[in-house]
């Protein structure tokens, strides 16, 4: 019986991971956000002209930047599915893609400043959108450059030598992995029907993060049962406690959201370069 369900949950997994990095795929998402940046400016525009019916007016945003927040927002639902997958794989390159997904956000939430800016722009009414702005843009390229120094650092290393516990780790992780693409699909497609329906959105990606931080401690507890070693197990809880720094991060206020965002870039690094000199000791030891 548990062979059986570890054999469906790689099947499905595999299933949904082999068909989201197909070049169709890969293609067509791309071609999306490319359409919706494009139909969004030209909404935007219609709606500036007063061409689009009044039950329109309450929807559509006046500002040009609010197509490319827009579009940010569709990026960002891409690269967080494959943050889903990479769990599966890698603990540490999921904690990597996570930094990728904030400062994607910082970058998004630097355009949404500007799109505060009324048209045409005067610096009068623009100065704190365009510092906020470039506080988020600033802490973007911190985190940025962060993410690039923690790939460099990464050294890959299996927690326990035996293949039938590996494989049972790895399919535990597809299983977390799973359930956490599918609470994505049905929480994205609620907050849809909210905006369509003209109810109060939630904050969408703040939710993510609070799955995900549930999903980081759930494999730090399933890790517990396939290595006992101190390095192993305080590296998965700093970076379950890293996430929850980018949840903090992501309600801040302008320039503490900064500050939370780069910290928390510094001690997975610190993290990292720490746990590569640990010695795997213990009764998994891989060396």
């Amino acid at each position: 019986m548990l062979d059986r369900s570890l054999t469906l949950v790689n099947r499905v997994f595999d299933a949904v991971d082999d068909w989201w990095e197909t070049e169709t795929v890969r293609r067509a998402s791309g071609t999306a956000l490319v359409l919706l940046f494009v139909v969004s400016l030209l909404v935007i525009e219609a709606g500036r002209r007063g061409w689009l019916p009044p039950v329109l007016d309450d929807i559509v945003a006046t500002n040009h930047f609010a197509a490319i927040s827009l579009t940010f927002t569709a990026l960002l639902i891409v690269e967080v599915v494959a943050l889903i997958l990479a769990l599966a794989r890698s603990v540490a390159t999921s904690v990597g893609i996570q930094f990728e997904l904030f400062s994607l956000i910082l970058l998004r939430e630097a355009f949404k400043e500007l799109g505060k800016l009324p048209e045409p722009i005067t610096w009068a009414t623009a100065q704190e959108p365009v510092f906020h702005a470039l506080a988020d843009a600033g802490g973007a390229l911190v985190v940025f450059v962060g993410v690039i120094v923690y790939g460099q650092l990464q050294r890959h290393r299996r927690i326990t030598t035996s293949e039938t516990e590996q494989y049972r780790f790895v399919t535990a992780k597809k299983a977390i992995a799973l359930g956490l693409l599918v609470a994505f699909v049905v929480a994205g497609l609620d907050d849809a029907w909210r905006v369509i329906t003209q109810d109060d959105p939630y904050p969408f990606f703040d939710a993510f993060f609070t799955a995900l931080i549930f999903a980081d401690v759930l494999v730090v507890l399933v890790s517990l049962r396939y290595t006992d070693t101190y390095a192993v197990v305080f590296r998965n809880a700093g970076f379950a406690l890293a996430t929850v720094i980018l949840r903090l991060a992501l309600v801040a206020p302008a320039y503490v959201n900064v500050a939370l965002g780069v910290g928390a870039t510094a001690f997975v690094i610190g993290l990292t370069a720490a746990y590569n000199r640990a010695p795997l000791g213990g009764r998994h030891a891989t060396g």
